[in-house]
């Protein structure tokens, strides 16, 4: 008979610390979901013990997982915050509890240090990415300590977070194009684009294919110019008036990002709202009432608890050891008119 192992044979197997061993065979806190199972089972391997399944779930805790979103005025953003309170007993049956952080907007040094803080704590991380060296550098770190990142709704170059959740953001920019021009018509006219900021890249890349399907299929209309508003509704008025005072024929304003209230009430000023075609992201209260008076002409749109969820069952395939996103399909986008308001 061979020897039987001993706890530094299971540490060693494991690649971890014998103390970390006596931690989880004692189902002692303090050791991360995946670092648990990875104990347990170089502990069966070896005949350590002779179980694992049952084993790994007496010793399991909850998977904590930790949403950082920008916050201001952008409604979807809101509602997906609050939706993970609301979303609770959904979590608990993976396994998890979650929580939402709102954090400043668009300042890359503070979003990258709310990841490494959250990393303290949290088994899993899902933010907003602003495309930035700091914020990728602090995934990247995350990544090494063991800690999972998801991007959310705008996605991360040359970082290594585990999955994005979100829409094709250049083929959505596209799609708003196509709409715009078919609301518009071929004819000779003017359009314009307010982003949120450009430093996140979903917002960048609906610009590009914004731009590119216009460029492509309607050289008859001319893209008068790209305006950030921070996705805060005053913002948002002045940029949508200072557009609509330089082009008083302006055929069609497209808002990559979230703020739509203020374009509203820049266009209704001018007297614009029934005839300027207005073209948004994300569905929420005030884009509902937007969409239903007229003055907003279509609403591109993602399912917010369906996205909460994949994050879930990509944490959920990372602790088993499946591939990120394993069993998933893309989300998809859907296209909101009046006419088929939800």
């Amino acid at each position: 008979m061979p020897p039987r192992a001993r706890v530094p044979d299971v540490a060693r197997k494991a690649g971890v610390s014998p103390a970390t061993v006596d931690r989880v065979l004692h189902g002692r806190a303090g050791v991360r979901p995946a670092t648990v199972e990875r104990v347990v089972r170089a502990a069966a391997a070896l005949g350590y013990i002779m179980e694992t399944e049952s084993y790994v779930a007496r010793t399991r805790r909850p998977m904590r997982l930790v949403f950082l979103l920008p916050e201001g005025s952008n409604r979807f953003l809101s509602m997906l915050g609050h939706l993970v309170g609301e979303t609770r007993a959904r979590f608990e049956t993976f396994g998890m509890t979650a929580r939402a952080e709102f954090i400043r907007s668009f300042n890359p040094e503070l979003l990258a240090r709310a990841l490494r803080e959250a990393g303290r704590e949290a088994d899993g991380i899902a933010f907003m990415a602003l495309e930035h060296p700091a914020v990728r550098e602090a995934v990247n770190a995350l990544a090494e300590a063991g800690t999972p990142t998801v991007t959310l709704i705008s996605d991360i170059a040359n970082a290594r977070r585990a999955a994005y959740v979100g829409l094709d953001n250049r083929s959505t920019g596209r799609t708003a194009g196509y709409l715009m021009a078919r609301f518009i018509g071929r004819r000779p006219a003017k359009v314009a684009m307010i982003a949120g900021s450009l430093s996140y890249r979903a917002h960048e890349e609906r610009e590009m294919g914004f731009l590119h399907l216009f460029a492509e299929l309607y050289p008859m209309i001319e893209v008068v110019g790209l305006r950030e508003g921070h996705d805060d509704e005053a913002k948002n008025y002045r940029q949508a008036k200072t557009l609509l005072g330089r082009h008083p024929d302006l055929a069609g304003i497209y808002n990559i990002g979230g703020g739509a209230a203020g374009i509203a009430r820049a266009l209704r000023e001018a007297r614009r709202d029934q005839e300027t075609v207005f073209i948004g992201h994300g569905l929420t209260p005030d884009t509902r009432a937007l969409l239903a008076d007229g003055t907003m002409d279509a609403v591109i749109t993602q399912n917010p608890r369906a996205m909460l969820i994949d994050c879930a069952t990509i944490f959920e395939n990372l602790r088993n050891g499946r591939e990120a996103e394993s069993s998933m399909c893309r989300p998809i986008g859907e296209i909101v008119l009046r006419e088929n308001l939800p």
